[in-house]
């Protein structure tokens, strides 16, 4: 028989003890991401962004259907349909923005002001206005940039290394945006004078990207540069097939495009920012300021050689820039 004083105090335990299971048994709280992608979903390279993503974010604790929530969102390069998909997704008030590419990120700032934003695949972000400096961004907004528009010169380099007969090189861009025109003027810095003969294309959908390298190939030893923006990453497919058809050598910034039948290409690691970028997320949803998180940029660019490409339009790539390739594709 348990005495008054007993049963009191074992009373007393148990009522102190139910806050603490009450709590224990309390789903945690769930925390949202948002994340817009200037590709679309389909498209293989951002499934491999995504997966890369969500795998990385699992790996510091953060589960899609457990404690976390992402809003992906993929307007492709319709500037409108950017600006829509953009008001949306702050609309939904998230904990922190992933969003990648310039053509994306303006339309984001606007649009969510105050909302921690990560940048991934951002070209310039300091002279586009994204961020006051790299190593103190300030504001609501940090993250990670693909490249200076310097390496547009180097873009050039290369494509006159692999196709020395080349004399006039049409450089694909899209002419409204900072990236557009700052590639094309490093480009033309570097164009030596009376060697080469430059030609802006200036193509924002697939029909003048289309006729712009049909008219570039209608003069003989033509080139072509595909530069970042104008939706040629979205549109890839028809950039890559009209180049062949009219047998045009052709350097592009990312591997994907070399992935996908491109000649050649140099240019940061598009999937490992994604895995970056989830760290800087799980520190903003910690608590971090993204003003206390500098700015990064890659540390390493990786050039990448298509033979059967080259085969097919006639070209013997130099021995010398295979040995510097950090992959051949055959």
């Amino acid at each position: 028989m348990i005495r008054r004083r007993e049963f009191i105090t074992l009373l007393g335990g148990a009522a102190a003890a139910w806050p603490v299971e009450a709590r224990a048994q309390q789903p945690e709280r769930t925390r949202r991401i948002g994340a817009i992608n200037a590709l679309v979903e389909s498209d293989p390279e951002s499934i491999a962004r995504r997966a890369v993503f969500e795998q990385a974010l699992a790996g510091l604790g953060w589960t899609v259907g457990r404690n976390l929530q992402i809003d992906h969102r993929w307007p492709g390069s319709d500037h409108a349909t950017i600006d829509k998909v953009a008001a949306e997704l702050a609309a939904l008030a998230p904990d922190v923005i992933l969003a990648t590419g310039n053509s994306v990120i303006g339309p984001m700032l606007r649009a969510a002001p105050t909302i921690p934003i990560v940048l991934t695949q951002a070209v310039d972000p300091v002279g586009a206005g994204f961020l006051r400096s790299m190593a103190r961004p300030g504001g609501n907004v940090t993250g990670f940039t693909q490249f200076e528009y310097r390496l547009a010169g180097k873009w050039l380099e290369l494509l006159r290394e692999i196709a020395p007969h080349v004399t006039r090189v049409g450089v694909l861009r899209d002419p409204t945006r900072g990236p557009g025109i700052g590639q094309f003027a490093v480009i033309q810095a570097m164009t030596p004078p009376n060697a080469l003969e430059l030609t802006p294309i200036d193509a924002l959908d697939p029909e003048t990207q289309i006729r712009g390298i049909g008219d570039l190939a209608t003069s003989p030893n033509s080139g072509l540069i595909v530069t970042v923006g104008g939706g040629s990453a979205v549109h890839r497919h028809v950039v890559i097939a009209t180049v062949a058809k009219h047998r045009v050598p052709a350097i592009y910034p990312y591997r994907y495009y070399v992935a996908d039948g491109g000649l050649i290409s140099y240019g940061p690691d598009t999937i490992e920012q994604f895995h970056r970028a989830a760290g800087y997320v799980d520190r903003i949803l910690k608590g971090v300021s993204p003003a206390d998180l500098p700015v990064q940029a890659p540390t390493k660019y990786d050039l990448v050689i298509n033979l059967k490409t080259a085969k097919a339009i006639g070209l013997t790539v130099p021995a010398t820039l295979l040995a510097i390739a950090d992959e051949v594709i055959e």
